[in-house]
């Protein structure tokens, strides 16, 4: 049976899975909500004015066109109960119901449920008042690294390496409330170090389906500096995990992960991302989970991606995913974000993006949209994070050459991208 299939986001994330669900012999239209413009030229897909933190009227969406499948992109619709309204409704929803995305929702409750399963983590406290947060940082070694507990869209993270910044943040998140209800209560952690890498899985609640490794660049600046944005830039594989590291993520955090889920009674059945820093000794620890999929890490993987996303998810709903026999293109890909100039902070949206139609012809080249809309025709910026150029290589110097030519051909006032995805691999 030909399905319609429903994909919640506007951002790359959800370009790529359109991309992705469009090639599928299983999928008859897709509809985006509320999506892009780069979404809307996808075969068979559809936008649809309905915003992604509009749950009711997704719901009432889907029972009219006979939504088979939901895909939820962003972690916001997730926590506030997305999967657990479609349940209701009896529409299959991938992504896990309110309860399971709290490991993304408060750090303070992923922190616990790490401690609570001998799931390896920097040693932290969390904290409401200003005052206790201080005193915590005085007597404690720098740099501390201050996290919102709740969701700040990537941004609400903070390496305080003097106490001045310290100070000085943990006044803006607690008594400003720089993030709102998110910064109310932070978490106070060890900094560590050493290589970040995400790690995403499959989960259908007991088993997991591992997929490719990836490594994002979450800084504005090149050589990862500045502002924390939502990602600047990622690639696929990473050279450094091998075998040996691999079992041992499985091993200390990926199966704990599953196993103290199902143990808590939370049933989890969507992407599950945990972000980790890899030492120089191959020590892992997990510095965040996410309860979806990395933007911008979907994009290289998607690209990457032989085998048929739909189905894969499908498998999720009846089988024993543990066995799937996923296919990955040999070849790197590499991920460049093109955002609008002043981003993360305050920005202009609205300029007009040229170039796009030369890179059609190219197979192993792919821009996904995340702040774009179309108007008249012409493709305008639409947000902080604009596109996102993709590309696969034989190795991740030649993806980088492919993906950083492609760049240079895409222009509009304001185009702000960094330069060096892939540095710490590729030195």
């Amino acid at each position: 049976m030909m399905m319609n299939v429903l994909i919640v986001g506007s951002g790359g994330r959800e370009h790529a899975f359109t991309w992705k669900a469009s090639q599928s012999d299983l999928v008859e239209k897709i509809f985006v909500a509320p999506g892009n413009a780069g979404t809307s030229l996808e075969p068979k897909a559809e936008n649809i004015n309905i915003s992604a933190s509009n749950i009711d009227a997704l719901v009432s969406f889907s029972k009219k066109e006979n939504i088979d499948l939901v895909i939820v992109g962003p972690e916001d619709p997730l926590v506030n109960g997305i999967t657990d309204k479609f349940k209701n409704a009896g529409i299959r929803c991938f992504g896990p119901e309110s309860l399971g995305a709290k490991l993304e929702g408060s750090k303070d409750f992923a922190k616990a449920f790490m401690k609570r399963h001998n799931i390896p983590t920097a040693s932290y406290e969390s904290f409401t008042n200003a005052d206790e947060a201080k005193k915590y940082i005085q007597e404690n070694e720098l740099p501390q690294v201050i996290k919102a507990d709740g969701l700040a869209a990537g941004k609400g993270v903070v390496i305080a390496e003097d106490y001045e910044t310290a100070f000085e943040t943990i006044d803006e998140f607690i008594s400003e409330t720089k993030y709102g209800d998110a910064s109310r209560k932070i978490i106070i952690e060890d900094f560590l170090e050493g290589q970040e890498l995400s790690y995403i899985v499959m989960v259908n609640g007991t088993e997991y389906l591992p997929l490719a490794t990836s490594q994002d660049h979450k800084t504005i600046g090149e050589g990862d500096v500045g502002l924390n944005t939502g990602g600047m830039g990622a690639y696929s594989p990473v050279p450094f995990v091998n075998d040996e590291l691999d079992i041992k993520i499985k091993k200390e955090v990926i199966e704990p992960t599953v196993r103290g889920l199902f143990k808590d009674g939370i049933a989890f059945r969507g992407f599950l991302y945990a972000g980790l820093m890899i030492d120089s000794n191959l020590n892992t620890k997990v510095l965040e989970y996410n309860c979806r999929f990395g933007d911008p890490e979907t994009q290289p993987i998607m690209l990457r991606l032989k085998s048929d996303l739909i189905d894969m998810i499908q498998a999720c709903f009846s089988s024993n995913i543990s066995h799937y026999g996923i296919e990955w293109d040999e070849k790197s890909a590499m991920g460049v974000v093109l955002s609008s100039s002043g981003y993360p902070e305050s920005y202009e949206t609205g300029k007009e993006i040229s170039g796009l139609d030369t890179l059609f012809d190219n197979d192993d080249i792919k821009v996904f949209h995340s702040g774009t809309l179309i108007e008249n025709n012409n493709i305008l910026t639409n947000g902080g994070r604009v596109l996102c150029v993709t590309a696969l290589g034989n190795g991740l110097s030649e993806s980088y050459d492919n993906a950083y030519s492609a760049v240079k051909q895409i222009n509009w006032d304001g185009k702000y991208y960094r330069k060096d995805i892939g540095f710490r691999v590729m030195k």
